[in-house]
């Protein structure tokens, strides 16, 4: 069964996309959907797309961790991924399926509702590029760890409650730049936790047909409610975000050889000579 089959009018309603109009690309913000229950996003059909997947489109483990937790520190739940997304309303674990846009089905779902954004998107940050939808299943009460990713990204919730805390994008006192230069070339997506930071967040409650628009490299974790959830992430990459991620590389190669960059700055067209620098270093490869 297609997408098309089961969805006959736009996912994004008027008032989400004027709310884009005022957030995008910078600020995180409450949005709002009409996704019905489709059959890709059932539970059975999850646990399906989960066991097809290959093992690097797959992450599983505990749900009731810290919110600061090292990677090399997070066990395992002692179950396969098919088991822990059937069973996910008692075993206490959190799962996402990732680049679930490698069937096509799912792609055909994502650039769906990907193309109802792009008349907000493109004029702002220009083509949307490399398109990817990630599913997240939580069992109740679960914690997302506290980390940062380098897409653009709207969450819609389907099922089950959960809270979304988000830091402002390109803060140092909640990530420091070389947080950021370590991720951009190769390190983890988690973040140094730090009691302090509380407080210092914005908070968006998710029930079914709520959404959050999350900034480029936006401080966040999740908190799950007392049921299970399941939410799709949309994703999409810019020739601006690639240059933030470029001109943090190039940061860290200066870094490494004795200086001390400053953080580049959110609009990154200021950062052109770091970020046309570290292409040209690609090229020749002598970077990876």
């Amino acid at each position: 069964m297609t997408a098309h089959q089961t969805i006959d009018r736009p996912v994004f309603p008027a008032e989400t996309l004027d709310a884009m109009e005022r957030l995008y690309p910078l600020q995180a913000g409450l949005l709002h959907h009409r996704l019905p229950d489709h059959p890709l996003l059932s539970l059975a059909a999850l646990a399906d797309l989960g066991e097809r997947l290959p093992a690097a489109q797959v992450e599983y483990n505990p749900g009731d961790l810290p919110v600061g937790i090292r990677p090399e520190d997070v066990p395992s739940n002692g179950l396969l991924i098919g088991e822990t997304i059937r069973t996910i309303d008692s075993n206490r674990s959190w799962a996402v399926l990732k680049n679930i846009e490698s069937e096509t089905a799912y792609r055909d779902l994502l650039l769906g509702l990907l193309g109802e954004l792009k008349p907000v998107v493109e004029p702002r940050t220009g083509a949307m590029l490399t398109p990817q939808g990630f599913l997240f299943i939580s069992s109740p009460g679960s914690i997302t760890p506290y980390h940062f990713d380098p897409e653009h990204n709207i969450l819609l919730q389907l099922r089950g409650t959960k809270v979304m805390n988000v830091w402002p994008a390109g803060d140092e006192r909640f990530a420091h730049r070389t947080q950021h230069e370590r991720y951009h070339t190769g390190g983890h997506r988690n973040l140094p936790w730090q009691d302090a930071f509380e407080g210092g967040q914005q908070r968006v409650p998710l029930a079914p047909g709520d959404a959050v628009l999350m900034p480029v490299m936006a401080p966040h974790f999740v908190a799950n409610g007392d049921a299970p959830s399941i939410s799709l992430s949309i994703t999409w990459r810019s020739e601006w975000s690639y240059r933030e991620s470029e001109a943090h590389a190039a940061n860290a190669l200066l870094r490494r050889m004795g200086m001390n960059p400053a953080m580049p700055p959110r609009w990154p067209d200021h950062a052109r000579a770091k970020t046309v620098g570290w292409r040209i270093l690609r090229k020749l490869r002598l970077v990876v």
